[in-house]
């Protein structure tokens, strides 16, 4: 296969479904783990048409939502402040922090500025030398090389007035805290392969061994995530969990040495508090001592803000998989994509925003016995 849309043929698709409903003998539980692929299940309807073998729950792989409130506060700290330019991807603008969001100081004469690359942010430095320039750098392990190439451009240039604001953060130990939940119905794992392109999959094959569950790496289209659903099953239908790549064409199992190694360089690995879930160990990374002074929480003395979730969102147990974005009392109500409680409303990978855009606001489909 060539293009991608040979990964959505429909024809192949239906007899991909009709193996993994005959292969199973039961209704497995089964985790995505990133919020893309979450969007494809439910853009697809891969989860109607596998509900007699599969109930997905949707895990904590959307980095925007789990960016925690207390980030985004000191994000709107910084971006009100007279001589900052603040820079970001789109899919942070809307992201609600206590009471406002970057839009919103935007409106009231904040420079904040949508960019397509973090090395857009670095250009927008060298342009504007008597402004404080701030990329917030948000994302797994997917985005953490090329917002750190970006530090490693500013300083090859000389750029004084340069720095970020990172909230990266692991998707290994979010696993295993999903694992270690006393409450957890997890049975497998879809993880997710452009993590996975620039790690590799040497981190996954221990939690295997540790919780018993099948993990298998697999894409975004339609057929990607089916082959990954079908590898999942058997393994379950086999009682052999095991670690298996069922997106090669993509994901070599050392992954991408040249970003691990700037990873290693510009960052080092921290506890990261998590939104809607709370502190997990050894998740995140920060800026390493060697480029600490391009840490824009030190440069502009925010790491003192801390925030409290608002009681009615109840993101954090849709991110644990705990609940489905329907059976949150606020959603579609007090919580919509124009009015957002919580960051899994607005975000493009957000469990809440596939729900909501795709009409999936009622009860699960009933499942034959």
């Amino acid at each position: 296969m060539k293009y991608l849309d040979e990964f959505k043929d429909p024809v192949v698709a239906k007899r991909m479904i009709d193996d993994i409903l005959a292969l199973a003998t039961r209704r497995w539980t089964l985790m995505e783990v990133c919020g893309g692929q979450t969007h494809s299940i439910i853009r697809n309807g891969i989860d109607t048409l596998l509900a007699d073998a599969v109930e997905f729950i949707h895990g904590p792989g959307c980095p925007v939502c789990v960016t925690p409130l207390e980030m985004i506060d000191r994000a709107l700290e910084i971006a009100s402040r007279p001589d900052v330019i603040f820079t970001s991807f789109g899919d942070m603008i809307r992201v609600p922090g206590t009471g406002r969001d970057l839009f919103s100081v935007k409106a009231a004469g904040g420079d904040v500025r949508i960019v397509y690359s973090p090395l857009d942010a670095v250009a927008i430095a060298a342009d504007n030398p008597d402004k404080q320039v701030v990329f917030f750098g948000v994302g797994f392990e997917t985005t953490a090389p090329a917002n750190a190439m970006a530090v490693v451009t500013a300083r090859r240039r000389g750029l004084t007035n340069f720095s970020m604001l990172a909230s990266h953060v692991r998707v290994p130990p979010a696993i295993r805290t999903v694992m270690d939940s006393p409450v957890t119905r997890v049975q497998g794992f879809l993880a997710a392969g452009h993590v996975c392109t620039v790690m590799g999959t040497s981190e996954y094959g221990p939690l295997v061994e540790e919780y018993g569950v099948p993990i298998v790496v697999t894409g975004f289209e339609p057929l990607d995530l089916l082959e990954g659903i079908r590898q999942t099953v058997a393994l379950l239908e086999a009682g052999t969990p095991a670690l298996r790549n069922a997106y090669p064409r993509a994901v070599d199992p050392g992954g991408n040495p040249v970003a691990q190694n700037v990873l290693a360089d510009v960052f080092e690995v921290c506890d990261r508090q998590w939104r809607g879930i709370g502190m997990i160990p050894a998740s995140g990374w920060q800026l390493s001592p060697a480029w600490r002074e391009f840490d824009a929480s030190i440069r502009f003395d925010v790491d003192d803000v801390h925030t409290a979730e608002p009681e009615e969102c109840h993101s954090g147990e849709v991110l644990q998989g705990l609940i489905k974005p329907f059976e949150c009392p606020s959603f579609g109500t007090l919580c919509t994509p124009r009015t957002p409680l919580g960051a899994t409303m607005v975000s493009a990978e957000g469990a809440c925003a596939a729900y909501y855009e795709f009409r999936r606001l009622d009860l699960p489909v009933k499942v034959t016995p």
